[in-house]
């Protein structure tokens, strides 16, 4: 199933892809502070497809914080977080915000509060590499 949505002004667009319908989806809400304070729910499925198209590029913010392993944007321009994503050589890994889907709504599962504060950088870049969606970005400019 294809999930579209984006940032408010359309400035970046994000499709998550994957198999499970979206009431078997598990929703996850991280607990670090920059998560809480933008009540982030997040998804993602190994086995699917993340999409983020950057419309105006310029409007991207890129945010990193803690251990920097992952880039979280937002829109500049209406100020929407959209996705986190983490660069691994060629390879990119991401998570979809359900928030900033069109059809958010259908993702019914309860939020599961997560805590990856005792991670080190390791350990959170592979299960980044292992539980986070394959991504790809797309700039037409």
């Amino acid at each position: 199933m294809r999930h579209h949505g984006g940032c408010h002004c359309g400035a970046i667009t994000i499709d998550y892809e994957s198999a499970l319908a979206p009431p078997a989806i598990e929703v996850r809400a991280c607990l670090c502070s920059f998560c809480r304070k933008h009540g982030s729910r997040a998804v993602s499925d190994p086995q699917g497809k993340l999409t983020l198209t950057f419309h105006d590029a310029g409007a991207v913010q890129r945010y990193r914080f803690g251990l920097a392993t992952a880039d979280y944007l937002l829109c500049g321009r209406c100020g929407v977080y959209v996705a986190a994503v983490l660069a691994e050589g060629d390879a990119l890994y991401g998570v979809a915000i359900i928030n900033a889907l069109d059809d958010a709504e259908e993702f019914t599962q309860a939020a599961k509060p997560v805590d990856y504060s005792a991670e080190d950088e390791a350990a959170r870049r592979l299960r980044r590499r292992t539980r986070w969606t394959p991504a790809e970005i797309i700039s037409p400019r």
